[in-house]
């Protein structure tokens, strides 16, 4: 394991542009479970789509049921080594910025600043009638003490959600064209905890490896994308980045 870690040290500090690429692997490691595996809340129930969501309130009622069960799982969630160390990196000018598939939030509670969230976030509620912004956690309890999807304080809709893409909604398209332009301009993409298979998602790497960046992936298992990563490391991605940091602090 040494050798690879060492080789991994040596491509970021000959790096310029350095971009990390997370999934819901980063965020296991916090407890966080990961939604499509077995047991997780995609496992157990037939996800609301957003077609559904806009037209029927039933499907709302599902939605906020399910979304309720989800936000147990990382509310009292913190962020764990990994999430710390790429904000390190950002902060001493290491890592350009973090783009991240993930909901949880994790990545600014470990001090990132510059985070591409390309599903957005489950902290927040948006009203989808008037744009209205909020937390999502006392929402959240004021649907299970009630039962009832809390309309919006502005206009009165129940046309709100997690502040999330739901299946059948198009990525926000300056936050995927963002992460799109970062991939172009990075020379070394760190792919960790994704089992890069989501499409548009999937297709950053690709795109960085195209631009001649090096493309590294941490993942606990095998990807369709491992054939053209310059380096695969199926290991613990917060003990790795541990690792990592104690060479880059030696000067190796």
């Amino acid at each position: 394991m040494n050798a690879p870690l060492d080789q991994l040290a040596e491509f970021i500090k000959n790096s310029r542009s350095v971009v990390a690429f997370t999934g819901a692997g980063i965020s296991t490691e916090s407890g966080i479970p990961d939604f499509r595996s077995p047991g997780g809340v995609w496992a157990k129930y037939q996800p609301v789509y957003f077609d559904e969501f806009c037209a029927s309130a039933e499907a709302r009622d599902r939605y906020w049921q399910q979304k309720c069960e989800a936000h147990i799982d990382f509310a009292d969630a913190q962020p764990n080594r990994g999430h710390a160390v790429l904000a390190q990196w950002e902060q001493r000018g290491i890592l350009r910025g973090v783009i991240t598939q993930n909901i949880d939030g994790l990545h600014q509670m470990a001090g990132s600043k510059r985070v591409l969230e390309l599903h957005g976030t489950a902290r927040k509620v948006v009203c989808l009638s008037c744009q209205w912004m909020e937390d999502a956690g006392p929402l959240v309890e004021q649907y299970q003490r009630t039962g009832k999807v809390p309309a919006c304080p502005q206009c009165r809709s129940d046309l709100r959600k997690h502040a999330t893409v739901s299946f059948g909604q198009m990525l926000p398209e300056e936050v995927l064209e963002q992460a799109v332009k970062w991939c172009r301009q990075a020379d070394l993409l760190l792919a960790m905890g994704s089992s890069l298979v989501v499409t548009p998602a999937a297709d950053l790497p690709r795109i960085a490896s195209h631009q001649g960046a090096r493309v590294v992936i941490i993942n606990r298992d095998p990807t369709p994308l491992d054939y053209l990563a310059d380096l695969v490391l199926n290991a613990p991605i917060g003990e790795t980045l541990d690792r990592i940091e104690s060479r880059l602090e030696a000067g190796l």
